[in-house]
């Protein structure tokens, strides 16, 4: 069986990562997304288990000392977790896993899969960015100027990605990503495995 791909999306809070990739998966049967751990508190419309599994900061350094996370960081004050048992069974049952993920886990990520693909969504502008932040009506102004803050310096980390879409159109940039998740699969390791019988009996064929 193929072993699946693991892909790392970072992104500014406000980018529109988690649109994109709700969107991705929704018609990809291949694909799925990692549902992070984290310590914040549920927002509307999240669902735990879903979005997050959602638990408290003793719960969540029980697991932490056990070593069973993939990876962790603090972002916002709050706690986010990977678990690594899960992401290693999808990737070994060949399914394409999606991680949403900031850049402080992005390089975690990088060092334990180096095979790992890394996508990292901009905005059109930090304007635009804040924009968006106001309009979702989620947080203050004063976490909306942090969240500026953390994102002007996530953005210089921009480099250590291996692709770069920026979301000024949604489906473009959703069209984007698909395509970097298609070009994935037709590398020539992939498609040995997966086309492993048709190339031994062209290999044996006689014209």
């Amino acid at each position: 069986m193929t072993k699946g791909v693991f892909y790392i999306i970072t992104a500014p809070s406000g980018a529109g990562k988690t649109s994109l990739v709700r969107a991705l998966v929704e018609n990809d049967p291949r694909l799925c997304v990692s549902v992070s751990h984290t310590t914040r508190a549920c927002r509307p419309g999240e669902a735990n288990g879903v979005d997050y599994h959602f638990v408290n900061t003793s719960s969540f350094m029980d697991m932490l000392s056990q070593a069973k996370f993939l990876e962790s960081a603090e972002v916002y004050g709050n706690h986010y977790g990977t678990s690594q048992l899960w992401v290693d069974q999808k990737l070994a049952g060949g399914v394409d896993v999606i991680l949403e993920i900031d850049w402080q886990g992005a390089q975690q990520i990088r060092k334990l899969y180096p095979q790992a693909c890394s996508i990292f969504i901009l905005p059109p502008s930090l304007e635009d960015l804040k924009q968006r932040l106001q309009e979702r009506a989620q947080d203050n102004e004063k976490t909306i100027d942090s969240r500026m803050r953390q994102a002007v310096n996530e953005i210089t980390h921009v480099a250590e990605a291996d692709y770069m879409v920026v979301n000024d159109d949604f489906q473009t940039a959703l069209d984007d990503i698909r395509c970097i998740i298609v070009s994935r699969r037709l590398t020539i390791g992939v498609q040995q495995q997966i086309q492993g019988d048709l190339l031994a009996s062209l290999s044996r064929q006689t014209v």
